[in-house]
């Protein structure tokens, strides 16, 4: 098996490649796993062609698009050797004068997390404007304000004339990205980087952004490298595919031949990996079921927002009268879109967020009920995996101290606990020498292993976890979640997995509540929900699904 691959492909109308890259070399500071976070890299991306580089973090993808851009961390990555032509010139050494010119205007790159990309202090559409105005200065102030109408208008965004004075934190998740690649687009570039763009989206918005790249590409005649971990998005928008592992292409071809007759052992590891949107009856067992372990009563959460002024003020129904229950040894999933509810749901099930109105009832007691103080004693019942397990961890502490932390509060002894603290780290599949290092020593997926381990301390009866793979790729996210599973029959464990990810869902659930603004939509079992749906909310979730027909044809 070789151990590179190039991917070139040259137009059939001998037009020159949008972008070319050869024998590209970027190395790695210090005493490194390897020299080179990319090695020996060559490839092309045509006229209106969108390519798409596939692989799991470090496998170089971002590293590369970063050189592309001028945009390699000085100090840290170097470019050692290689060329990089944007419509036959060589930008490899480009001065910053050079790239300044070059960047928003014949290339531009669109970021994972718009949220961290725009200004939070500017509106959106002075933020368009602003790119406009630094590569034309020619364009006065009623064509800028009409252009960045327009590019609302193209990536389809409601009322732009409203929406352009909004701040990011005023958007949705799909609208921020939206922008960005409105401002992606204000110059009509030739080269289009967008850097895993839909990961943190949920199926509806990622499925809208991918229409919107796919018909922009053809409007603007510009030309897509589109870098992702997830093989469903390849098989939604790609041209053709380059597959990377450890700084290397190792596969690459038209996305047909690739998804349908992969060579390279990583490509079909990777494609075996993603959860294909079906459910198939007795892939899950059933726990020892003994009654209902969590009840919720006609649940209700509202929130105020908007001005200070009560007459201007806009209340919220994120939970509107939910009811559901959840049974020992039982996984019951909750799927929606963002803004759904279902997040502040689970918050208010580990009492992370209280209720305007209803009951959550924990073994028969009411939670919502208890005072701070008596929570206090009886938290553990109820623990939480969070989304970002980096962001959950104190940074300052030793992994020990943080999977001890919880335990000795509740006044148990050293002992004890170092004893359980082996026992959890050998169940999530991670060596006892965790313990003396700290959160940024270890991989995403290390770290979901150790915030399932540091739930796992407290001996919960339930166990909710929020988006806990969303961000991780897609052979990590299957590890993560058979392990949640093993984990679940070892310990018989009721468990709420909140996702965005119906194919996630599908794999882990026994039950699933839908939401739609609040309300739970459609609950029954996981075959009936995901193979005979009956609202058209979840009928219209399932269509959104990244590759869900071919993924229903698979064998």
């Amino acid at each position: 098996m070789p151990t590179h691959a190039t991917a070139t492909a040259e137009p059939a109308d001998g037009t020159p490649p949008v972008l070319e890259i050869r024998d590209l070399h970027v190395t790695l500071p210090g005493q490194g796993d390897r020299r080179y976070a990319v090695e020996n890299v060559s490839f092309t991306v045509g006229p209106r062609e969108i390519v798409c580089i596939v692989g799991e973090s470090g496998s170089g993808k971002s590293v590369t698009a970063s050189a592309v851009m001028g945009l390699l961390p000085q100090g840290v990555l170097t470019l050692e050797r290689g060329q990089i032509l944007l419509q036959g010139q060589d930008i490899t050494h480009a001065t910053l004068p050079v790239l300044q010119k070059l960047r928003g205007n014949r290339m531009t790159m669109v970021f994972q997390e718009p949220m961290t990309a725009l200004n939070p202090l500017m509106r959106v559409g002075d933020q368009i404007a602003e790119v406009l105005q630094f590569h034309d200065a020619s364009l006065g102030g009623a064509q800028v304000a009409q252009r960045v109408l327009g590019l609302l208008d193209d990536v389809r965004l409601p009322t732009p004339d409203t929406l352009r004075h909004a701040y990011p934190h005023q958007l949705s998740g799909g609208q921020r990205q939206r922008v960005m690649i409105a401002m992606a687009l204000a110059m009509e570039p030739s080269l289009i980087i967008a850097d895993e763009p839909t990961t943190a989206l949920d199926v509806t918005s990622q499925a809208q952004v991918l229409r919107l790249l796919n018909e922009l590409r053809g409007r603007y005649a510009s030309s897509v490298l589109f870098i992702t971990h997830d093989f469903d998005v390849v098989r939604e928008i790609a041209d053709r595919v380059i597959v990377m592992q450890s700084g290397r292409i190792v596969e690459a071809g038209p996305a047909a031949q690739v998804l349908r007759a992969p060579c390279h052992p990583y490509t079909q590891k990777l494609l075996a990996s993603v959860p294909d949107g079906s459910f198939r009856a007795g892939t899950l067992q059933a726990g020892k079921k003994s009654g209902a372990v969590l009840r919720v009563e006609d649940l209700h959460v509202r929130f105020e927002t908007g001005s200070l002024f009560k007459s201007r003020r806009r209340v919220v129904h994120a939970v509107a009268g939910v009811s559901l229950e959840l049974a020992r040894g039982e996984t019951l999933g909750i799927v929606g879109e963002s803004g759904s509810g279902k997040t502040t749901l689970g918050r208010c099930l580990a009492r992370f967020a209280r209720p305007t109105a209803g009951r959550v009832l924990v073994e028969g007691e009411d939670i919502t009920a208890m005072s701070a103080a008596e929570w206090r004693r009886r938290c553990q019942r109820v623990q939480m995996v969070f989304q970002d397990p980096f962001r959950s961890f104190n940074p300052r502490l030793t992994i020990g101290r943080a999977l001890a932390e919880g335990p000795m509060n509740f006044g148990e002894q050293r002992g004890r606990v170092h004893e359980r603290m082996m026992r959890m780290l050998e169940l999530v599949s991670l060596d006892a020498s965790a313990v003396g290092r700290y959160p940024h020593e270890f991989s995403g997926g290390q770290r979901q292993r150790l915030s399932i381990a540091r739930a796992l301390m407290m001996e919960p009866d339930i166990l909710v976890a929020d988006e806990a793979v969303s961000a991780l790729d897609v052979s990590v996210q299957a590890q993560i979640l058979d392990l949640l599973e093993d984990i679940r029959r070892q310990l018989n464990l009721s468990m709420v997995f909140i996702t965005h990810d119906l194919r996630v869902a599908a794999r882990l659930s026994h039950r699933i509540a839908v939401m739609q603004r609040g309300h739970v939509v459609e609950l029954g079992p996981a075959e009936q929900v995901f193979n005979r749906p009956q609202h058209p909310y979840t009928q219209e979730l399932l269509a959104a699904v990244p590759g869900r027909q071919a993924g229903q044809a698979r064998p």
